[in-house]
């Protein structure tokens, strides 16, 4: 008898470790808006590879998808991209032109275990864009509701389960924009407390707050010729909240109660491409645009002010955000080198072309960077996925596994210009073709 109680109990003991092990999984982290939980690239799930199987990444689902730019967004055991589906037009991309296409733009939602189509939501979005390959911003899920933002001006707030719109608005429309931005509404939305912020543009509405529960404006603040692309982004300093606003002239920090400004700088990058959001690392904030465009404040600790610690160091990359860890900057330049430099001197301290297109540099050159405990995981504009260890001693490559086709065109070759989501111990990448699953557990 007591060797068969041995046996039960060991047994069960078994089924439990198995089913721990089966829900940490499942209840992994979402990765619920641009660059994560908490908008700063890092990915807190443990348990993750070091290194892929000889047999290369273990793609669990492929499901198709259109064009698109914009990132995933997994909550909730869901995954959300939106895609455009061209029915005339052409899409050949001219940084200085803009193309004419008719089509629809739609949001999908897959089931994240199985890539399972649970619903869709689709209205008609003319483009008359540069780069009209599809929309730019990531969806951003707030409990039961997910908000998208299409390349158009399309505002739309759905509910994650069934796709049916809570309210929408036409912010091209609403603000009396003649045109979208050149390049489209691509400034990632941003949910915080009550309140949804959103870059639009018109006159004095660079910056425009929403109720989240209902669209209706709350404040709308900021002037400027065009709005750029950069997400508003909030932090806190000198015991404040501040909502930070990049557009073509100006970072400026705002309250995010009020659309008051508390502070700003002239900031203004090549090409109107205020695009990537700037960094809070301490008492710094560090920003920057391609071709030098840079900007290190050093951010009061008693009230809503800052100053200047140095201008033009750094990466500077196109439209990919770089990391800060421990006081260093790692980024990938326009042209593809992997660099490293230290955050308050901007002094370099290595470069390596392993993010490069076959190792050789070239213009544009966009890679995705996750922090993930003491490893990263880069996403290259060729579809490779990489594992990093990275210092400011140097840069070790653990592993390379090809996961996506570049499918977008830029100049003579073809990218992968959108950054994945990190979820459930998983990967979520997305061409203009599919949507893939990649295991990335232990």
């Amino acid at each position: 008898m007591r060797h068969l109680l041995q046996r039960a109990t060991k047994r069960a003991t078994m089924i439990v470790l198995v089913l721990l092990t089966w829900a940490g999984v499942v209840s992994g982290d979402d990765w619920n808006q641009w660059q994560g939980p908490q908008r700063d690239g890092v990915w807190h799930e443990t348990g993750t590879l070091d290194k892929f199987p000889a047999d290369g990444a273990q793609v669990l689902w492929r499901m198709p998808v259109a064009n698109g730019y914009s990132g995933p967004t997994v909550a909730d055991g869901r995954v959300f991209v939106t895609d455009f589906v061209r029915s005339a037009g052409d899409t050949t991309p001219n940084a200085g032109k803009r193309n004419e296409l008719t089509g629809q733009e739609r949001v999908q939602c897959f089931d994240m275990q199985t890539g399972k189509l649970l619903w869709v939501h689709q209205y008609d979005s003319d483009y008359n864009l540069s780069y009209p390959n599809g929309p730019r911003a990531t969806p951003a899920v707030d409990g039961d509701r997910v908000y998208v933002l299409g390349a158009e001006g399309k505002l739309s707030c759905l509910n994650t389960k069934d796709g049916k719109v809570r309210w929408s608005r036409d912010l091209k429309q609403d603000y009396a924009m003649p045109l979208a931005p050149h390049w489209g509404f691509a400034a990632h939305p941003l949910v915080d407390g009550d309140t949804l912020y959103c870059v639009v543009g018109g006159k004095e509405s660079v910056a425009v707050a929403f109720d989240k529960m209902t669209g209706q404006e709350k404040w709308h603040a900021l002037d400027a010729e065009t709005p750029g692309y950069c997400p508003p982004t909030m932090i806190r300093a000198g015991d404040t909240q501040q909502l930070l606003i990049w557009h073509q002239d100006s970072l400026n920090s705002l309250n995010p109660e009020t659309g008051d400004v508390h502070w700003s700088f002239d900031l203004k990058p090549a090409y109107e491409q205020a695009i990537i959001a700037p960094i809070q690392h301490g008492e710094y904030l560090y920003a920057v645009a391609l071709q030098g465009t840079s900007l290190l404040l050093k951010l009061d600790q008693k009230q809503p002010k800052a100053s200047v610690v140095w201008r033009g160091k750094g990466v500077h990359p196109d439209h990919n955000p770089p990391l800060v860890v421990d006081g260093h900057i790692y980024g990938i330049d326009v042209k593809g080198h992997l660099r490293c430099f230290d955050l308050q001197t901007g002094e370099r301290l290595w470069e390596s072309l392993a993010t490069a297109t076959n190792g050789r540099p070239a213009g544009s050159t966009t890679g995705f960077m996750v922090r993930n405990g003491e490893k990263f995981f880069i996403m290259t504009e060729t579809g490779d996925l990489l594992i990093v260890k990275m210092s400011p001693a140097g840069f070790q490559e653990l592993g390379r596994a090809h996961i996506l086709e570049p499918t977008s065109r830029t100049g003579n070759r073809n990218v992968v210009w959108s950054h994945p989501a990190f979820a459930n111990r998983c990967m979520f990448a997305r061409n203009d073709k599919e949507i893939v699953c990649v295991s990335l557990a232990k």
